[in-house]
């Protein structure tokens, strides 16, 4: 039997549930679906930065975009707003399948580790407070390769980091512009259809398709332990 692939996670929505931030963005902007908007526009301009091959962190492009949508909105952020902002984004509770579904994977003989945009310190925090952290052999920041998923580059680096080639690692994410870029590296990779997340039907396709992380593990399971 072929050796178990290394499983690399996604953190923000994957394991995460973004949808506790609502509550901020309405506060603030009135309405509830300005979250949506702006982790979009977090991910188009974190994405839109890297390939213009200008590193900026990724906690300081989500409160620059917080900004751009408040002055559409001739809306005025305040230093409380900002604070609130961080703080939600670091205390994110998992989704409920999540910490069981890890379990089951380790279990199972799979290692665990997670490649986020998030800064070590905030992916840390996240973490910790989801109770998590200890089930993840080792955590990477997009950080340590200056390249914001999906680029190369940021893929390269947990190859590099752990000396494994692209086919021994698959990527865990429920976004599909994240898992595109891993199977594009040489990765395999597995699609969890969070709301509001699908399959693309260009590009590079994921090799797992699945409702929830707990779907996603009992089909790796079966793939490579059958």
């Amino acid at each position: 039997m072929a050796a178990l692939p290394l499983i690399v996670f996604d953190v923000n929505e994957t394991l995460l549930d973004l949808g506790a931030m609502e509550p901020t963005f309405e506060r603030i902007f009135g309405d509830r679906g300005a979250m949506r908007l702006w982790f979009a526009n977090l991910i188009l301009y974190s994405a839109a930065l890297t390939v213009a091959g200008c590193y900026v962190p990724f906690t300081d492009i989500g409160a620059a975009v917080m900004k751009m949508l408040a002055d559409t909105r001739g809306i005025k952020i305040t230093d409380t707003d900002k604070k609130d902002l961080t703080d939600k984004f670091s205390t994110m509770p998992p989704y409920q399948e999540v910490p069981a579904a890890l379990r089951k994977l380790r279990i199972a003989g799979f290692r665990l580790f997670c490649l986020t945009d998030n800064l070590l310190e905030v992916q840390t925090r996240q973490l910790t407070h989801g109770g998590i952290v200890d089930l993840f052999e080792r955590r990477f920041s997009a950080d340590g390769a200056k390249h914001h998923k999906p680029s190369r580059q940021a893929y390269a680096y947990v190859e590099k980091e752990l000396g494994a080639k692209p086919a021994e690692l698959c990527m865990i994410a429920c976004h599909t512009w994240d898992t595109l870029g891993a199977v594009a590296a040489g990765w395999q990779a597995a699609l969890i259809k969070r709301v509001g997340n699908d399959v693309l039907d260009v590009g590079p396709q994921p090799n797992i398709v699945g409702n929830d992380l707990n779907d996603v593990a009992d089909q790796l399971i079966a793939r490579h332990k059958a």
